[in-house]
């Protein structure tokens, strides 16, 4: 069995999905069941895994585990010296590619770098997913695409290669299920690197409209992201990472390619798969 935290989540619920159809056993962790709204056949688990004492039975039968840093918080070396306990043998970590590429604040990818570093330690067979940034990030831009189909925003030449969150998931069930990718840390991207405005255009072409985006200063957008109610925090993830890859691309590889053996997933499917929620 195979135990997803975060399993509510982009990826989590993509990487769910994808090992139901295949007929692997999942148990998907989330706070809130009556919510979740997961396929019928997954053994859905009540538990916060920021407190790993609430899935002190959770472990019973699991292999292997697919872990959120976001979902788990600063209590992933509790929870994974509670799974080694427990009998399971692997750890996938969803970590980021700033890790290997540093990019906006430091204490954002030293987060990531401490739960790598604690899954090394855990005595589990680990591999480690350094994504870029996800594809869905675009949905942020939704609310403005639909009000007036222009997207409000800071450093529009900033550039990285965004990921599809299918193929994270891809790559996750690979690590998950297989000993072959033990001791593996992996920066995955989608194929290509893209523009802010450059996934605007995209995301216009798949509502079948022109959109536009409009460049404000960082300290307007901080501002603005504060008024609707978003910690600090939010603000300084986003624009922190913006101003390192308006000045240096964020990593595009070809990691995706090699381990699926297909192409990665475009940032242009991505928006034809969701136009949807940008049309008003």
């Amino acid at each position: 069995m195979i135990l997803v935290t975060g399993a509510t989540g982009v990826v989590g619920r993509e990487a769910v999905g994808l090992l139901s159809r295949e007929g692997v056993k999942v148990a998907a962790v989330t706070r809130d069941p009556s919510t979740a709204n997961l396929p019928g056949e997954v053994q859905v688990v009540s538990g916060d895994p920021s407190r790993p004492q609430s899935l002190e039975t959770a472990f019973d039968g699991v292999d292997a585990v697919l872990l959120s840093p976001r979902a788990v918080g600063s209590a992933t070396a509790d929870l994974l010296t509670l799974a080694a306990g427990r009998g399971v043998r692997r750890v996938v970590i969803l970590s980021a590619a700033t890790v290997a590429h540093p990019a906006g604040y430091p204490r954002f990818s030293d987060h990531f770098r401490a739960v790598e570093e604690a899954a090394a330690a855990s005595g589990l067979r680990w591999t480690f997913l350094r994504c870029t940034d996800f594809a869905s990030n675009a949905l942020a831009w939704a609310p403005q695409i639909r009000a007036a189909g222009v997207v409000r925003g800071a450093y529009p030449e900033a550039a990285t290669s965004p990921i599809h969150p299918r193929d994270i998931a891809a790559v996750a069930f690979q690590a998950l299920v297989s000993d072959d990718h033990t001791g593996r840390a992996y920066v995955i991207s989608g194929p290509e690197s893209l523009t802010q405005r450059d996934k605007v255009h995209l995301i216009g072409q798949a509502v079948g409209g022109e959109l536009s985006f409009q460049e404000l200063a960082p300290e307007q957008v901080r501002q603005g992201m504060l008024a609707q109610g978003l910690p600090e925090d939010v603000p300084d993830r986003l624009l922190g990472s913006l101003a390192d890859y308006a000045k240096q691309p964020g990593p595009s590889t070809d990691t995706v390619r090699q381990l699926l053996g297909r192409p990665a997933l475009t940032f242009a499917e991505w928006a034809d798969e969701n136009a949807g929620a940008f049309l008003p």
